[in-house]
């Protein structure tokens, strides 16, 4: 039975477009290939967003340890901040737009209390529209806004962690 025109066509442009795309370097972002396996964190508040975010972010192979001395490696948090500021505003007093303001500062040390990364900040800000009739929608869009923002750093700081096990370029 021949195969039909419109059939061959179409596997032909997937095949290219697979091509195309791996020729030219695509790839899904992974997670960060860390040089330690186990993992403290210190100076979260319970419960903390940021706290979930990370844990979330941490890939498989790192295991989030409550005890120091059990890690290979400490992060400990100085601080973690989220600020919310009116940044637009009508004649009238009504607010337009916010800035949200997520601050993470940090830094690594080995168990024993030797520094691998001196204290380091992160700071992501994001705008987001504001509407009084629709108050309920943006806050909801708000927290996902600040969900992904979270992640967002929270792979940043994998990335600095990754590096930070790295020999030093020659």
């Amino acid at each position: 039975m021949p195969v039909p025109r419109r059939a061959l066509l179409a596997a032909l442009v997937a095949a290219s477009a697979t091509t195309a795309l791996g020729g030219c370097g695509f790839a899904l972002r992974q997670p960060a290939a860390l040089p330690f396996t186990r993992l403290a964190v210190s100076g979260f508040a319970p419960a903390a967003p940021m706290a979930d975010a990370l844990r979330q972010a941490l890939p498989r192979s790192v295991q989030w340890v409550d005890d120091p001395r059990q890690a290979e490696r400490v992060l400990v948090v100085l601080e973690d901040r989220l600020t919310r500021t009116v940044a637009a505003s009508t004649a009238g007093g009504q607010v337009r737009e916010f800035r949200l303001r997520v601050t993470l500062r940090f830094r690594l040390d080995r168990p024993d209390g030797t520094p691998l990364l001196p204290e380091t900040q992160l700071e992501l800000t994001r705008d987001m529209s504001y509407s009084e009739t629709a108050a309920l929608a943006k806050q909801t869009e708000e927290a996902v806004l600040l969900r992904d923002m979270r992640l967002d750093m929270a792979h940043q700081l994998l990335e600095m962690l990754a590096a930070s096990g790295r020999a030093p370029a020659a």
